[in-house]
């Protein structure tokens, strides 16, 4: 083929590309593009998707390519480039090759189908091909289906079971050369943005690469043991860099094979894309409706926002989301379960503050794990309770994640930490809980 632009949506890196890889073997010029959709803003997530942008066109620049940025519709800014491609650039002149196909990486939520089949339909129209690829997940949403029959999956562990046995494509790796068509301008990527991340989480692929192979050499043989110490720094911290497809799924499974608990994490990812690929409304409907009637408590659900709850274990996970765009997974269900259980108050509502404020937040986890807990999704126990108060003490025993991120409570002693009500005369400048945390 003459040209095939690749459209990069979740899927900001150069090795184990398949949508960058057939394109570079089978194109004389590949362009890689990206589109800013002013119709899904970044938000909070803003600064780590142009710290991402930056390493990626740097990557492609080293390999005699680029990453052209647009501004728009992606799929109408897709079209527009590929006719400014056959005009022959800005500048004019010679044409600069043909379009003849656009790759992109498969995704599962509503939006991102949507996008995929006008794009599909375009390039039917304007005479070039698509082709949709691997990329996003460890096995990609359909590849195994239920025995018995069905879509999909609605329950973990026989999942888990036929992820573990199912075959799996080549990690490959990054492509050599990148060859732009001449002229063609590349466009100004994002600067300037309001949120840049925290130091935890700097984006991009080199960045993340680096923390994959240190983590993997000194870490992942402890996870088990330690991914649930609160207070510890024993995650991977990986979702950001997932979520953005700053690494490969396939091949952080691929090299931590060892790590059966930690490939299992990435298991339960893979499980709730193939929910999202049957269910598209899940962040909108009950993936099983319970006729679960809500509290419409402004209040509660500001304070709970807020990390003033009265539950120190809560306020701690919630005040650790707004200050590093990013929260522990035992403190995720902590608090999502103290929102839809105690307060009562609907799992959309707490989904939706989530989405906005995690740099992980993507529509099939964060949103599949909120039904989860809330009882409306895949959980086979959706009754199944939880004392906030014990969990603390098992898994934040001395109470430093709690004074890390509640200042208040910093000279609480160690046995009322998580209690501060029980003290005779509470905690100044701390609330007394909202409800009955038992």
């Amino acid at each position: 083929m003459d040209t095939v632009i690749v459209l990069l949506n979740r899927d900001l890196r150069v090795h184990d590309h398949p949508a960058l890889a057939a394109a570079c073997a089978e194109a004389r010029q590949v362009v890689p593009l990206f589109v800013l959709d002013p119709s899904v803003p970044a938000g909070r997530r803003s600064g780590f998707l142009a710290e991402s942008l930056a390493d990626l066109r740097r990557s492609l620049r080293e390999r005699g390519g680029d990453l052209v940025v647009r501004r728009g519709d992606p799929v109408a800014e897709t079209v527009r480039l590929a006719r400014e491609i056959a005009g022959g650039g800005t500048g004019g002149g010679s044409a600069a090759g043909v379009v003849e196909a656009v790759h992109v990486s498969a995704d599962v939520s509503a939006l991102a189908r949507r996008r995929e089949r006008r794009l599909a339909e375009e390039c039917e129209r304007h005479r070039m091909g698509f082709r949709a690829f691997p990329g996003v997940t460890v096995v990609p949403p359909g590849a195994v289906t239920p025995s018995g029959g069905g879509d999909h999956y609605r329950v973990f562990t026989p999942y888990w079971r036929a992820w573990q046995a199912h075959s799996r494509r080549e990690v490959l790796p990054a492509p050599a050369r990148v060859t732009l068509p001449e002229g063609l301008d590349p466009g100004v990527p994002p600067s300037g943005h309001p949120h840049r991340p925290h130091e935890l989480f700097r984006g991009g692929e080199t960045v993340a690469r680096r923390r994959m192979r240190q983590w993997l050499k000194y870490c992942v043989a402890d996870y088990a043991a330690g991914h649930d110490d609160l207070a510890g720094n024993r995650t991977s911290k990986f979702s950001p860099y997932l979520r953005f497809g700053c690494l490969s799924p396939l091949e952080l499974a691929s090299l931590a094979e060892d790590g059966d608990d930690f490939v299992r994490q990435l298991c339960w990812r893979d499980f709730f894309y193939q929910v999202t690929m049957a269910f598209p409304a899940i962040n909108r409907a009950d993936y099983r409706p319970r006729g679960l009637t809500w509290n419409d408590d402004a209040e509660a659900l500001q304070a709970w926002k807020e990390g003033r709850t009265g539950l120190p274990i809560v306020d701690a996970g919630m005040r650790q989301l707004l200050e590093e765009g990013w929260m522990h997974n035992r403190a995720r269900l902590l608090t999502s379960w103290f929102l839809v259980k105690r307060l009562r108050i609907d799992w959309r509502a707490g989904a939706d503050h989530f989405f906005d404020l995690l740099l992980d937040g993507d529509v099939a986890n964060n949103y599949g794990n909120w039904q989860w807990v809330a009882g409306t999704g895949n959980d086979t126990r959706p009754n199944r309770t939880l004392n906030p108060v014990r969990q603390a003490r098992r898994f934040d025993p001395d109470g430093e994640y709690v004074r890390r991120y509640v200042p208040e409570l910093r000279n609480v002693p160690p046995k009322r930490l998580h209690e501060p009500w029980r003290l005779p005369s509470g905690v100044r400048g701390y609330p007394p809980p909202l409800v009955s945390p038992a």
